[in-house]
């Protein structure tokens, strides 16, 4: 007991005198006394129940740090996604004049002021980007449209190029439209062999107005071209946004091999849907 005693009153006087220097210490730093005030009850049985147990099992509050730091560092790298997940892809169209190509992009990005005013582009090339959210990632396309004239076609290699898909479009109430498909499409290839090929006919609602033998024939060319020229066939109308919106859903999926398929449609009277 004794041996005890006087053993706790060596660490007493030990810890006294370290005291006492850390105040000189400190009243050399600051040139001023150092006062201690005692702490709330309250706030000393909390810094008692914060200290870790002789386990080494985490503390509440070393809990929470880690937590916090989690979601800190979770924000920051969901910030770093959101400035730098945009993925900027091109997509080209391709056809004779008056087809209603401008149109057609036009229904899709929503640009109704530009439709409107009727601004065409003076080196037959047009631009038009939409952006969209696909799986949590920002996609932009940037469909560029040539003229349908002699002039326009000098700027089919620098609209082809590097691009994704080529959308090759005709009138269907026009079969020489049609006809000049097969131009299109070789030219283009000379600039881009890898991008999606798909066939468009445009005008459907017009296209339905012809007698049901014309819409036969012009559906049976149509399928025939897409099928040598290994592409997927859309009937679609800008005016009433028939298959507009699914063209480019049918792209999407195909770029990034999404589980969105689309339905084939044969039938003569309606939008035809051929692959």
């Amino acid at each position: 007991m004794i041996r005890h005693f006087s053993l706790r009153r060596r660490v007493k006087r030990r810890v006294l005198v370290l005291r006492r220097v850390m105040d000189r210490l400190l009243m050399c730093c600051l040139g001023k006394p150092v006062q201690y005030s005692m702490l709330p009850i309250s706030a000393a049985m909390s810094s008692v129940n914060d200290t870790p147990s002789t386990f080494g099992s985490s503390s509440p509050s070393s809990k929470s740090r880690d937590l916090t730091c989690h979601h800190l560092h979770r924000n920051k790298s969901s910030h770093r996604v959101s400035s730098s997940d945009l993925v900027p892809l091109k997509i080209s169209l391709l056809g004779d004049s008056q087809i209603g190509k401008t149109s057609f992009v036009v229904k899709y990005v929503g640009d109704d002021e530009k439709e409107e005013g009727g601004e065409t582009d003076t080196t037959g090339l047009n631009s038009m980007d939409k952006t969209l959210l696909v799986g949590g990632a920002r996609i932009s396309y940037s469909i560029w449209e040539v003229g349908g004239d002699v002039k326009s076609q000098d700027n089919i290699p620098v609209a082809c190029k590097d691009s994704v898909a080529i959308l090759f479009m005709f009138d269907l109430t026009s079969r020489c439209t049609l006809n000049s498909v097969i131009t299109w499409y070789h030219r283009a290839r000379k600039w881009n062999q890898t991008a999606i090929p798909i066939l468009i006919g445009t005008k459907f609602d017009e296209f339905i107005q012809l007698p049901i033998d014309l819409q036969w024939t012009i559906a049976s060319q149509a399928r025939a071209y897409a099928k040598a020229l290994n592409a997927t066939l859309f009937f679609s109308s800008a005016t009433y946004n028939i298959n507009v919106n699914k063209i480019f859903k049918f792209i999407t999926a195909k770029l990034f091999d999404l589980p969105w398929t689309v339905e084939r449609n044969l039938t003569i009277g309606e939008p035809i849907i051929d692959f």
